[in-house]
Formats: structure tokens, sequence, C-alpha cells
């Protein structure tokens, strides 16, 4: 008699089955091989043909051989583990694969302990990347729901996506992520407990990239300073309870993989360099180059795949076909669990996949600066080799239950198109071994040691109280110490502050001490006298961050901070002089220039020598280029506006742009880093400081009053609104006396001060593309490898073209499913390919059309605006003249009131 029996599977789907004599196969048996052309598999295999036009004596061919060759063949995630080559004790177990995800390119944990799986589904789905900004890209989530090690429950928390950048959570049933050619980075939420994300708000903006998929924002990460990172932002964003403010940095130089170390040092990973990048410092000080940091070595990677088949060629071949120099890099972690070996824990890996590797970094610190090299060098080793050409690390997280996973994408092509065009190397090297057709995989693996069982704790942090948290900041994983800091700081419970300084103060766990500092930074609850105890605690590192730390205090006004910082610049650990050295320069002291100079005289520590005299050079240029950022009339406005606010605004507003705190954590008057008011249309700052503004900004009331300002004359309003949209991090629009001209007239019977929701009606609105819109032109060009001709893409990054010259009655077109009151648009040409001249045109019916503006195309930026037509559907905007150049148009916004 047979029997039926319950088994569930590791991806988590429950199947009813029924035993037999045949053995049942786990998922990892399965092979994506079965569905392949079997022809693939059979003799005689495809000749290559060399292109045309080759010079076969350049070093990327000279030596290639094409010879037929069998195909490269995907195996079942079972079968693959027998490719991998581990370090002694090690031990890899796949715990997801196709078909339940596919195209794997990153993971995080939620405070649940719930796996997010960014799904890039679009990626090089043949060798032309046809597709590849089609929305069908993903966000799953996945559960392990009784704690067995297996992923049993699933739900697409977010879908239909144009190739997603990055999956962020924030807070219960909460993600952040932005998709490709976008500049905002939104905010998802399930309301209803279903497990996908049914809200969409704005969370901020300006973090942006168009072009190649390769070489845009990635991975945006908050880590322990409460700041938040992402790759190609010289910028860096903060959620506070009054909204997101940004801070300027240096350049990450990453593309795909951002991470933290124990003491809040971020790394970034470099994509075609292979290498990581601003591990040094912290990025907000800037960038700094160290002779050496990469010893001797380093660049040489130990494959074991002998394909020959990455994009420098031949003249990176090594005789036995093997990658000679790390040539592409993607993802990274610094492992901070507790369930491998202790040398393992806060060292440095990342995948380079291209020679199917997974390198492990060995930092030495020499004198305040850090030097990498590969620990398993005189082995001629990496920590994971594999001889499956398919295997394809893209990112690595540590994990709660103190492991390490590992994403592999495991496909044929990882290179983006742009690489693999006709003609090039690599594409021939592909066909060669069949390999473009190997797509829609993906696997997950757990790395664990003989010996060392995972923790088989629950997180269920989304049910704690913040009290209960507060534990959590002494865990010996790292990510239950950074999910434990978020959390309370998202939650801006107050009550834990006297548990936080308690902690701060008796604990012996140097780990907890500083989480439990940046926690009370987070709350802003930190006290001077707190800190500049910290600063004279016996452990340098508690040194450290008690000067970062300090920096939010000074920048809110505690600048008796200054004489602590000159004081431990002289301090005996050479890391501390470097940390104080970098914060008085960041916070600008009084004679900090002549302080650098002093110090460089007084300490020879190389770290000292290095920084100190780069940061000089660093001030001499930027003197240069102060003049030079802005158009004469436009620094004119900026430099006036900085002497105003400077003397004004900056007493409510704060020095920084921060706002200034009154106690407890509330500020006096809203910041204005990141404002999206002060950054969204000008008029709302314009009209703020003509009539002045009370009560509650988006629900939130300040104890300062905005009063009327418009007995000042056009020029000094336009003079702050200038500055204030310009400097705190902000990068916006000059607004023009003449601008305030208009409105002064278009508001001269306004009485009484503005009511926020008052003054928020008449402000012109961004209206965002949405799905229903239907968006034509008479000539859209075809822009890049994977690309439609869809001239919905002036509203992105990528933009919109003509496929020819401008001409007289070229045509753009917007049709809106509802009217609206539309009032304005913008929209940025680039250097040159602007609109001779053009015309706006409106319509109810898309038939009878009414001409409401005209003008004359600008380099860069363009707006136009007219009196808001009611009840209109279609927008138009037509050449009026021929051009030698092509009509382009990005970052297209429409207003309407």
């Amino acid at each position: 008699m047979r029997i039926s029996k319950k088994l569930k599977l590791v991806y988590g789907v429950s199947l009813v089955i029924f035993a037999s004599c045949t053995p049942q196969k786990s998922p990892f048996d399965v092979s994506p091989a079965d569905s392949l052309d079997p022809k693939r598999m059979e003799a005689p295999y495809p000749s290559i043909t060399i292109p045309d036009g080759t010079d076969m004596e350049s070093p990327r061919w000279k030596g290639i051989d094409l010879s037929p060759v069998p195909p490269v063949v995907p195996v079942s995630a079972n079968e693959q583990l027998k490719s991998f080559i581990l370090q002694p004790g090690y031990k890899l177990t796949p715990i997801l694969s196709e078909p339940q995800i596919k195209e794997p390119a990153a993971i995080q944990f939620d405070g649940n302990g719930r796996m997010y799986v960014l799904e890039l589904r679009t990626y090089m789905q043949d060798i032309d990347a046809n597709g590849e900004l089609m929305p069908t890209s993903r966000i799953s989530r996945w559960e392990d729901t009784d704690n067995d090690g297996v992923y049993d429950k699933s739900v697409i928390f977010l879908d239909s996506l144009v190739f997603p950048r990055y999956v962020v959570p924030f807070g219960k049933n909460t993600i952040l992520s932005m998709e490709s050619n976008e500049d905002n980075v939104y905010k998802y939420t399930d309301t209803d407990g279903d497990g996908k994300a049914d809200k969409k708000e704005l969370f901020a903006s300006g973090l942006g990239r168009s072009g190649n998929v390769e070489h845009q924002t990635s991975f945006l990460t908050w880590t322990m300073d409460n700041w938040m990172y992402s790759t190609y932002n010289s910028h860096r964003i903060r959620w506070t309870p009054d909204g997101v403010i940004q801070e300027p940095t240096g350049n990450p130089w990453g593309q795909w993989g951002v991470t933290q170390d124990n003491y809040g040092q971020v790394w970034f990973q470099d994509g075609a360099g292979g290498i990581p990048q601003g591990y040094q410092f912290p990025l907000v000080y800037g960038n700094f180059s160290v002779k050496g940091q990469l010893k001797e070595g380093f660049r040489e990677p130990f494959s074991l795949v002998k394909l020959a088949d990455f994009e420098p060629g031949m003249r990176e071949t090594k005789p036995d076909n093997s990658l000679n120099n790390v040539t592409g890099s993607a993802g990274n972690d610094v492992f901070r669990g507790d369930r491998l070996p202790k040398e393992l824990q806060n060292q440095y890996f990342y995948g380079e996949p291209v020679g199917r590797i997974v390198r492990q970094v060995q930092v030495e610190k020499t004198e305040g600066l850090s030097y990498l090299q590969n620990p398993y060098l005189e082995q001629k080793s990496e920590f994971i080799q594999s001889t499956d050409p398919l295997f394809r690390p893209v990112d690595m997280a540590t994990a709660p239950d103190g492991t390490m996973y590992i994403v592999d994408m495991y496909r044929g092509i990882i290179q983006q198109g742009n690489w693999t065009q006709e003609g090039s190397y690599l594409r021939t090297k592909i066909l060669q071994y069949q390999m473009d057709d190997i797509a829609g995989n993906g696997r997950i693996w757990r790395l664990t040691y003989e010996g060392m069982e995972r923790n088989t704790e629950k997180p269920r942090m989304y049910e704690e109280t913040s009290a209960e948290l507060v534990r959590h900041l002494s865990n010996p994983n790292g990510w239950w110490r950074d999910q434990a800091q978020q959390l309370i700081i998202l939650n801006q419970d107050k009550s834990v502050v006297k548990e936080l300084e308690n902690l701060i103060n008796t604990s012996d766990n140097e780990l907890a001490r500083i989480h439990a500092l940046w926690t009370l930074e987070g709350l802003s609850s930190l006290k001077v006298d707190q800190v500049r105890k910290l600063m004279k605690d016996g452990s340098p590192q508690i040194r450290i961050q008690a000067l970062r730390a300090s920096e939010s205090l000074y920048k809110y006004g505690e600048k008796s901070l200054e004489e602590n910082y000159r004081e431990l610049i002289k301090d005996s650990s050479t890391e501390v002089a470097l940390q104080a050295l970098l914060s008085a320069y960041i916070l600008n002291i009084d004679q900090v220039e002549n302080l650098i100079k002093a110090t460089l005289k007084g300490n020879q520590a190389q770290g000292i020598q290095v920084v100190g005299t780069q940061l000089l050079e660093r001030m001499s240029k930027e003197k240069e280029m102060a003049s030079t950022k802005f158009a004469p009339q436009e620094l004119a406005l900026f430099t006036k506006g900085k002497s105003i606010y400077d003397s004004y605004c900056s007493t409510c507003h704060g020095p920084n742009g921060l706002g200034t705190p009154i106690g407890g954590g509330e500020l006096l008057a809203p910041a204005f880093s990141g404002s999206p008011r002060v950054m969204g249309h000008p008029e709302y700052a314009v009209k703020t400081l003509l009539h002045g503004l009370t009560g509650a900004i988006e629900g939130k009331e300040y104890e300062g009053i905005m009063i009327a300002m418009d007995s000042n004359d056009d020029e000094y309003i336009a003079s702050v609104v200038s500055y204030i949209r310009n400097d705190f991090g902000n990068s916006g629009s000059f607004v023009s006396p003449k601008f305030v001209a208009q409105l002064r007239k278009e508001t001269a019977s306004k009485e009484g001060t503005y009511d926020f929701d008052e003054l928020i009606g008449e402000i012109p609105k961004a209206i965002s593309l949405q799905d229903n819109w239907k968006i034509t032109a008479s000539s859209t060009a075809l822009q890049g490898v994977g690309s439609t001709k869809d001239p919905s893409y002036a509203f992105s990054f990528k933009g919109w073209k003509t496929e020819s010259p401008q001409e007289s009655g070229m045509w753009f077109q917007i049709e809106l499913p509802k009217e609206k009151n539309l009032a304005e648009i913008q929209f940025n040409s680039g250097e040159k390919e602007y609109p001779k001249k053009y015309k706006v045109s409106l319509s109810a019916d898309g038939k009878s059309w009414t001409e409401v503006a005209s003008g004359s195309g600008v380099k860069g930026i363009n707006t136009i605006q007219w009196k808001a037509q009611e009840n209109t559907r279609f927008l138009k905007i037509e050449a009026s003249e021929n051009g030698e150049e092509h009509w382009a148009m990005k970052q297209f916004m429409l207003f309407a009131r």
C-alpha cells in the first residue's frame, strides 16, 4: 500500500507526492541543462569565424584558439557543489536556486530575518542585451517559518520593475528601492500584511544616474554613522524625523557593492577595476591616494576556469588560459558574523565573477594607513575557487544565523552588452563555448564551517520594544547590532536613552559601546559631556568613534569642541590623531589650515604626512575652483545669499542647513539640506520669504516662525533662495530677481502669512510619469545596446532624442488619462542637443490645440511657464526652426497647479 506524504521543498513550495520505488530528487538535483536545445550537445561543434578587419597581431587577439569545442553546459546545484575548491573545514550548501529565483544579484535581510532577493530578470538574456529595460524584474521575499534552515515561504514583494538598483529593508514590511535611469528613491510598504507592497512613497531624490546599467547607482546602505551611502554618488543621505537630508562626500568609485566593518568604515566594490575602493578613511572626508595600498601580487587572481573568455582578451591571459589580472568584481561583505572561524571575522570578501572566485582581503594597518593583500597568495589560491565556468558570485552577506551567504547568478555571460557587440573579442569567445543562451538561473549558497553550528535564534525585531532591541547591540553578530540600531532610531523612542548611556559607561563589550553611542546620536540624544568623556577612553577605537559622533554636535552649534579636536590631534595613537585631523578639516574649524601645517611639522607618521599633505592640496584647489563653479551672475547671487544666510537665517535653520536643535531632538526650524520643498519648485521658497509661513509643515510643528521678508528687494530674495538651493549638499536651479518680481506682483493682494496647506495648494506640482500616460513623438532614436524606441525615456536619465537633426514641425506629445491644470515644463537637453526654437500647445481632446508658450532652447535645464490652463489632457512641444543638432530631452518634468 502506498501512502501520501507532504514534502517541504527548500524553495518554499509544498507538494503532495506519492511514495514509490523511485528516489525523489532534491530540487538542487534538477539541472537547467534539461531545458537547453539537445543539438548543442552534439558534435561536430560549430566553428567560429574571426570578425572582418581583426588585427590578429594585437595583444587582445594574438594567440587566440578558436577551434570547435564542446559547449559549456549548466548543471544542477548539487552537481555544481563538486566544482568548488574551498579552504579546509568549509562547506557550501545551496539554499535557493532556479526556477524559484532567477538572476539573483543581491540579497538583504530584514529585522525578522526574512531574505529579500533582487532578481534582475532582464540582464543579458541574449548576447545583444535585448529587452534589458523591460519592466519584468522583481524583488522577492523568502522566509524560513520553522527555523530549520530551509526557506519554505515566499512572495513577490515588488514586481514589474525596470532593472532595480537595490533593496533596502526599512522597518516592518517596508523597503527602499530605485529603478534604472531614474533619480528617485521610493519607499514601498505592504500595508495589509499580504506580503506584497501596495503603497509607494517618494523617499529621496538626486541619487540617480543614467547610462549603461552596470554604471548606475547601486547598494544604498544604512551604515553605523546613521548615514546612507551608495555607489557613484558623491553625497550621502540620512533619514531624520523631519525628512531626508544630505551632505557632500568624496567619490566612492564603487560599482556594485557597499558594506561596512565593525567600526563603521565603509567599503565600496569597484567593477571593471576588480578591486575594493574607499577603505582608507570614511568617505565624508574625501578621497585619499596611498601609494602601494594594494600590495604586490594582489591583482593576480588564481582562477581554475581556463576559457580565456574575458573582455581584455589574450593580453591578460596566463599560459593556461586563465585570468592573470582581476578585471571584474561584484558584491562585497565584511563578514561580521559569529558562526565562522575568528580569523574570518571583520575580514573583507568580494566576488570576481570573471575569474569565478570569491576573494578574501587581509588588511594590514601601518601608521594609520591600510594595505591590502590576498592571504592565500603564497599558495597561489583564493578563499573560494570553482571549475564551473557558470559560477558567477555577485553578492555576499553576513546572515542572521551567523554564517555567510553567497549569491551566484550562475550564467554564461556576465559582462553587459556594450562589451559583447559584433566584432568584439568577448563575443567571439562566448559563441565558441555557446554560453549566450545560458540565462535565467541563479543560486544562493550558505557557507558554514565544520563544528560550528548556525545560530538558530529566529529574529523577531519587529515585534520587540525598543528596550528589548537594546540587548541586540551586544550581539556577537554585526547583523543583529546593525538592525537593532536602525530600528531604535526609526522608532525615535527616547525612553531607552538612559539604558544606552549605561551600556556605554559600564559594558566591557567595545562594539556594543560603539553601537550604543551611535544609537544615541541617531536619537539626537548624545550629550557633549558624554562625548568628551569618551574622547579620554582607554580604547583608541572608542576615542575615534567619539570624535566622529561629535561632528553632529559641532554642526548643531557646539563650537567648544574645537579644543578637543586640537588636543586629540596630538594623541599617542596615530589613528586617533588622524581622525581628529579629519574632523577638524571637515568641520572647517578656525585656522584649520594652519593647524594642518603645524601637525605635519610635529608628527612624522606616514598616515599624518599623506593625509595632511593631501588635505592642504585639496584646500588650495577648492579656493581656485570656488570662483569658477558658477556663472558670474550665479556666483554673485550665491555669495550674497550666503552672507545673508550666515547673518540671519542660520540662527533658526542652523549654520549647516540642518536646523537648530532646542532640546529633546526637536528643531527650531526645518532643515534645508536635502529638503524636497526647498529643492522642489522655487516658487515655494520665494513665496515663503515674501509672505512668511506659519503652522505645521507636513504635520510637524516648529517653535520658530517664518516672518515675511517682503521689505527686502527682489535681488535679496533671489540671492537667499539661490543659495539654499545650492549649498548644504543641494544642487538646484538659481532664481532670478525677475522671477521674484513676477511672483511679488502676482501675490500683491495676499494678506497675512501663508498657512502651509494654502501655500502648497498654490505651488506647481511635478506630476510623475505613470504607466497609463501615452507618450509619442514624430521621431525617436534608438539609444544604446538593449534600448527600444521609447519616447517616455525623456522622463528618465536615459533620455529621448530625435533620429535625425531637428526640423521645424518635429513634435513630442504627452496624453494624460485625466484632465490637469498644466502650467510649466522643465527638461535637460545637455550641452548641444537643445531645441533651437520651440512652442508649447495644449489640448483637451488632442484635436483642437492652443499655443500657450514659446521660447528658444538653451544648454542644460530648459524651463518654460504659462498661465495655468484647466481641463488639459494633451501637451505638445513642437520644434519651430531647423537645427544642425538632434533634439534631446531627459529628466523631463511636467508641472500642474
